[in-house]
C-alpha cells in the first residue's frame, strides 16, 4: 500500500496535512537531514579557513562556490541518496559524510581534502547543532507568524467588544459584570507573555568532540583554541555556545522551549474552553457554511467543533511537549540514545500546534457577538449590585452592610425594584444614594472597557 494523506498512521500527515505543511522543511527527515549537510560544510570550511591547520589549506573560489552550491542546491532528490547511503551505514549522520565524500569526489581539489569532514566530531556534535537550527527556524519562519495571527484577532476583537458589559460567573456563578473585550484582554496578555519568553530563547549547540572535552581536537592539534574556535562557530550559525556539556548537549534549552510552548498552548485551552461556553449560553452564533453539517440526526446543530478540534490538538501537543522537557535534559552517564528517538516527535508536537491553531482562528472568524442575549443576562441579575451597595454602606459607616446585602440577595434573584427599595431606606448621603439609585448590571463594569482598549493599542509582543 502506497503512503498517501489517506493511509497515514499521523494525522497531521494523513487528514491534516494540508495544515501542517509548513513545517515539512524544517521538522521532517528531509529538514533534519539538510540542516546536518549545512553544520557538517560549515564546520569543514572553518577548518579550512584556520591558519595551524597546514594539512588542509584555504579553499579557493571554486571550492567555496562548489560547497555553497551544495547547501543551496541540496533537496529531497539528495536527501534520498542519502537515505540510501544509510541502508548500509546503519547510521544516519555517518551517511552524511559519504554522502558529502561523495559530492567531494567530483572536484579534485576537494577530494584530496575529505578526510577533514567530520573532523573530530562526533555525530551528537552535528545532530544537537542541527536540531538547535531546526528549532530555531521554526520558530522564526512559523510559530512567530502563528503568535502574531492570533494576536491580531484577539486584539481586534477586544477592541470590537471592549464596552460590551457581560455578566461574568466565578464558580459558575453570577458575578460583578465585566466586559467581553476585557475577558478577551486577559487572554491576550497571558499569551504575548508566553510569546515573549520564546521570542528571546536561547537556542544552544555545542562542537567540542565524544565528551565534551576537546580530546581528539587537542590530541590532533595542540596548539589551536578548541574552546574558542567551537564558541565562534556556534555564534557562526546563530546559536548560542554551550561549553560545558557531555556527549550530548544537554537540552536544559529545550526543555524552557517546549514548557513555554505548552504554557501558550494551556491559555489556548482555556480559551477554547470559555469560547466553548459562551456559545453554549447563546452569547455568541457561529455563521453557518453553506454545506456544512453540524449533526448526523439533528439539522439544527451548528457545533462548535472548530473550538473542540483546537482544544483536543493542543492537548496532544502538550503531552510530546511535556514529554520532551521532561526526558530530553536526562542522560544517562555521558549519553546513552533515548533521546536520539524522543527528538523525532518534535515535527509531531508542533503539526499538532498548527492544526489546533489553524482550528481556533476558524472559529473565531466565525463568531457572532449575540448582544441581546448578553444583555438579557445582565438585566436579569440584579443581585450583581449587592456588591457596590454593600461597599459605599462600609464607605458611610452603616454597620453589618455584607449582612445586610446577603440576608437580601443571597442565593436569590431579585428585581431592580427591590434594591432600589434597599437603597431608599439607607442612611447616607443624596449623592451617593442617587449614584446607586442610577446604577444598572450593564453599567457596573469598572475599568473593564479601558482595559480592553489598551491591550489593543499596545504594540504586539510576538
Amino acid at each position: 500500500m502506497k503512503l498517501t494523506p489517506l493511509t497515514a498512521l499521523s494525522s497531521i500527515d494523513g487528514r491534516y496535512a494540508g495544515r501542517t505543511r509548513l513545517l515539512w522543511p524544517f521538522c521532517s527527515e528531509y529538514g533534519l537531514i539538510r540542516r546536518r549537510v549545512i553544520v557538517e560544510i560549515r564546520w569543514f570550511q572553518v577548518l579550512a579557513a584556520h591558519p595551524d591547520i597546514a594539512e588542509l589549506p584555504a579553499l579557493d573560489a571554486e571550492e567555496t562556490v562548489f560547497l555553497e552550491d551544495l547547501i543551496s542546491h541540496f533537496n529531497v532528490h539528495e536527501a534520498e541518496r542519502i537515505k540510501e547511503i544509510e541502508a548500509v551505514t546503519n547510521h544516519d549522520v555517518k551517511a552524511v559524510e559519504y554522502y558529502l565524500k561523495e559530492q567531494f569526489s567530483k572536484l579534485p581539489e576537494l577530494a584530496a581534502k575529505a578526510e577533514f569532514l567530520h573532523f573530530a566530531c562526533t555525530s551528537e556534535d552535528i545532530n544537537n547543532l542541527s536540531y538547535a537550527l531546526m528549532l530555531r527556524d521554526v520558530q522564526e519562519e512559523v510559530m512567530k507568524t502563528e503568535f502574531a495571527r492570533i494576536d491580531a484577532v484577539l486584539s481586534e476583537l477586544a477592541a470590537t467588544h471592549a464596552q460590551q458589559p457581560m455578566l461574568s460567573r466565578t464558580h459558575g456563578q453570577t458575578a460583578s459584570p465585566t466586559t467581553l473585550g476585557k475577558e478577551l484582554a486577559n487572554t491576550l496578555v497571558r499569551l504575548r507573555r508566553q510569546a515573549q519568553k520564546m521570542a528571546i530563547q536561547d537556542f544552544f549547540g555545542k562542537i567540542n568532540g565524544a565528551v565534551g572535552n576537546f580530546n581528539a581536537h587537542i590530541s590532533a592539534y595542540p596548539e589551536i583554541d578548541w574552546p574558542g574556535l567551537s564558541k565562534g562557530f556556534v555564534e557562526s550559525l546563530g546559536l548560542t555556545w554551550s561549553p560545558y556539556t557531555t556527549q550530548i548537549e544537554p537540552h536544559d534549552w529545550m526543555a524552557e522551549l517546549f514548557q513555554n510552548l505548552a504554557r501558550y498552548h494551556t491559555i489556548l485551552i482555556d480559551l477554547c474552553r470559555d469560547i466553548w461556553a459562551y456559545i453554549s449560553i447563546g452569547y455568541f452564533r457561529q455563521k453557518t457554511v453553506a454545506g456544512e453539517i453540524g449533526s448526523s440526526t439533528m439539522p439544527h446543530k451548528v457545533n462548535p467543533i472548530d473550538f473542540e478540534n483546537a482544544e483536543g490538538n493542543l492537548g496532544v501537543a502538550n503531552a510530546l511537549l511535556d514529554h520532551l522537557a521532561a526526558k530530553l535534559p536526562i542522560s544517562r552517564w555521558q549519553r546513552d540514545l533515548t533521546d536520539s528517538t524522543v527528538l523525532r516527535v518534535i515535527g509531531t508536537a508542533y503539526g499538532h500546534s498548527l492544526v489546533a491553531t489553524s482550528s481556533l482562528l476558524k472559529g473565531l472568524a466565525k463568531l457572532e457577538l449575540n448582544a441581546e442575549r448578553v444583555n438579557q443576562d445582565l438585566d436579569a441579575n440584579w443581585e450583581v449590585l449587592a456588591e457596590p451597595i454593600q461597599t459605599v454602606m462600609r464607605r458611610y459607616g452603616i454597620e453589618n452592610p455584607y449582612e445586610q446585602l446577603k440576608s437580601l440577595t443571597r442565593g436569590k434573584h431579585i428585581s431592580a425594584k427591590d434594591l432600589a427599595q434597599f437603597i431608599q431606606n439607607l442612611d447616607i448621603p443624596e449623592q451617593a444614594r442617587k449614584t446607586l439609585l442610577e446604577l444598572t448590571p450593564a453599567g457596573y463594569t469598572g475599568n473593564a472597557a479601558e482595559m480592553a482598549t489598551a491591550v489593543g493599542e499596545n504594540e504586539h509582543q510576538t
